[in-house]
């Protein structure tokens, strides 16, 4: 298969500008001759209904919550970032550009990377015209804090609720576009399946969540918006809800799937408690501002932390990063905090976990000060620990947050089946092998109400789509296919819940596949993931029908493909014979225990191809040319 990225001639800085005047318009009276449908409400999908229902296009959007603003986007907590350099401290679109590039690992394209860049300042305006009520100083103006990988103060913010504000602000515009008609609201519905007619997605397959019909659903282009696919690993950040299965079955359909091994760990998380945990809680990453990370320099002190005196701490992302000290890259902090573990010198239950210490900022700033910044989430840590982070430091360690693999598209968010458009988390496109703190809601607000308006319009006025009925045979097949699916499902009768898959499945690919992987735990997994597979499809208990609000037929669903995807992303990393950021083969490091890349083997995006259940995929590489940002060792010392 042929990919072609269409990134388009020039200068990089006119790129965008350039192509946005080059691509074809649909004038204001055809826009309503369109149907989109858009999957997922969350910040990009939400955002992109919104928008494309107010250009005059007709909307059809679908959630399985029971409310647009219950998607996952509501947990992003630190800020989003802009090159506003309201700070007056260096900030700029191309050292935005720069950072971001440098800390996905030079794995990222970098078109797409330098327009995220540019539209990041119309981003806070929008939201801003919205009513977002970002944090502002004494004078008015907005606040801006730090992130890791960063230098500058650049992330905008809403104290630690920053994702919720400014999703009210996307569901608002979506809402008054259902309001006026505009949008058709699909809630509590389920995506099953892609419905292609000659080769392109003209449709949906959904089940309804409450009464069990699956039925389709024809356009003439889809959206895809549904978020990533932390969950493959049980234990994650992650909604309990939030799945692969609309990626997954559209990769099925013959959409490439790109860098699957790319998950990030994000290193502020509570620590697991014990085995009955079924998912995990974010301690945002602006909480690195202003506390510091250190465990005891004696290897077994299982003193409490008051009592372990200043000398005998070991500050040691300051002492190993003093350009960054704690405000490293994500990857970076994580695997810093595994090597401290990892050396009997973790605080805690089992020892698996660090200090994030805020004793020096309330010295500083007062403990007002530092309730204003984080109030909400130092309250959230002690409801969960019962344990007050005013007077103790909060225990934390790294865990699956983020996946920046996805389905592979080109610079117009097009994937390699024509009409299939794939926004945010569920693409693969700006963040290469680890995202920044804080460009979550950046890319998924940019992909929505800034590049799908022009890239849809351009593909609808470029293509000749005659009128698909919803009976229309094609459909009629997606619906039996999606509903054999289902009844197989229920036939099996086995004696295993669904649950107890997805935890065996997590555990496999945490300790083969997570943090730190390398070529025999990656064998070791892809001999075990069928085994559990085929052990799956006879052994599964399902309870109740199709024909009614039946979560554990959901949970089996979603189990049911993490199980042939938990073999795709063994097979992406096994591949790649490099670190390179959230990608961490123990084999490859350098002497001080940093990712080493091979930039002269594997400066591509790896877009798998399927090829059947069981059947080994097809690696599609696009290679990757830097003009702007030249691959060096990565540093933060």
């Amino acid at each position: 298969m042929e990919l072609k990225a269409n990134i388009p001639s020039g200068p990089m800085e006119q790129k965008w500008e350039k192509h946005r005047f080059d691509v074809k318009l649909v004038n204001p009276a055809n826009k309503r001759k369109y149907t989109v449908l858009v999957v997922g409400t969350g910040l990009a999908g939400a955002s992109a209904a919104a928008s494309l229902a107010e250009l005059g296009y007709k909307v059809k959007a679908y959630c399985f919550q029971d409310s647009p603003r219950r998607a996952h986007s509501i947990a992003a907590q630190g800020g989003i970032n802009a090159a506003k350099n309201y700070c007056n401290d260096g900030d700029s679109v191309h050292r935005l550009f720069y950072d971001t590039v440098k800390g996905g690992d030079y794995r990222a394209r970098e078109a797409n990377v330098h327009r995220l860049a540019e539209i990041s300042v119309n981003i806070i305006d929008q939201c801003v015209a919205q009513g977002v009520p970002f944090a502002r100083e004494y004078g008015g103006l907005l606040a801006n804090r730090s992130f890791g990988g960063t230098q500058v103060s650049r992330t905008f913010y809403a104290r630690g609720q920053t994702g919720q504000q400014l999703l009210l602000g996307a569901y608002q515009a979506l809402e008054r576009q259902i309001g006026l008609g505009a949008v058709e609201m699909y809630p509590r519905t389920e995506m099953l399946d892609v419905i292609l007619v000659n080769g392109a997605a003209r449709g949906i397959v959904t089940r309804n969540l409450v009464t069990g019909k699956i039925e389709s659903h024809v356009g003439d282009a889809v959206c895809l918006a549904t978020g990533g696919y932390g969950n493959l690993f049980f234990l994650s950040t992650n909604a309990k809800q939030c799945n692969v299965t609309a990626i997954w079955r559209a990769h099925r359909k013959g959409a490439c799937f790109a860098n699957p091994c790319f998950t990030q760990i994000h290193p502020t998380c509570i620590p697991v408690s014990g085995d009955y945990q079924s998912k995990l809680t974010l301690m945002s990453e602006s909480l690195r501002n202003d506390g510091r990370i250190w465990v005891p320099q004696q290897k077994g002190d299982k003193r409490a932390a008051s009592q372990i005196p200043e000398g005998e701490r070991d500050y040691y992302l300051e002492r190993r990063y003093p350009s960054f000290g704690n405000l490293v890259p994500r990857d970076v902090a994580s695997r810093a905090a595994k090597a401290a573990c990892d050396e009997g010198r973790g605080v805690g239950p089992g020892g698996l976990g660090v200090y994030l210490d805020f004793g020096d900022a309330i010295k500083r700033l007062g403990e007002n000060n530092v309730r204003d910044k984080y109030g909400n989430l130092f309250e959230m840590y002690e409801r969960i620990t019962d344990e007050d982070p005013y007077k103790q430091p909060m225990r934390i360690y790294p865990a699956i947050h983020y996946t920046m693999g996805g389905l592979w598209v080109d610079y117009n968010l097009q994937s390699t089946i024509p009409g299939l458009f794939v926004l945010g988390e569920a693409n693969f496109s700006d963040h290469g092998a680890n995202r920044l703190g804080a460009s979550a809601l950046m890319q998924g607000l940019a992909d929505g109400y800034f590049i799908i308006p022009y890239t849809i319009g351009h593909y609808l006025a470029n293509s000749k789509l005659d009128k698909v009925a919803p009976d229309d045979p094609v459909s009629k097949a997606a619906v039996g296919e999606a509903a054999d699916r289902i009844n197989k499902l229920l036939a099996v009768k086995g004696k295993r819940s669904p649950d107890s898959f997805h935890r065996e499945l997590g555990k496999v690919m945490w300790d083969n596949c997570g943090m730190g992987r390398n070529a025999a735990g990656l064998q070791k997994a892809l001999q075990r993931i069928p085994e559990l597979r085929e052990e799956f499809w006879k052994n599964i208990a399902v309870t109740g029908s199709g024909d009614e609000f039946n979560q554990q037929l959901e949970k089996a669903g979603r189990v049911a493909d993490f199980l042939e995807f938990g073999e795709l992303t063994c097979t992406d990393a096994l591949h790649r014979n490099e670190s390179c950021g959230g990608h961490f083969r123990e084999e490859y490091q350098t002497p001080e225990g940093e990712a080493k890349r091979d930039d002269e083997n594997f400066a591509y995006v790896a877009a798998w191809e399927w090829k059947g259940v069981g059947e080994k995929p097809v690696l599609n590489k696009e290679p990757l040319n830097f003009e702007i940002v030249h691959p060096t060792q990565r540093s933060y010392k």
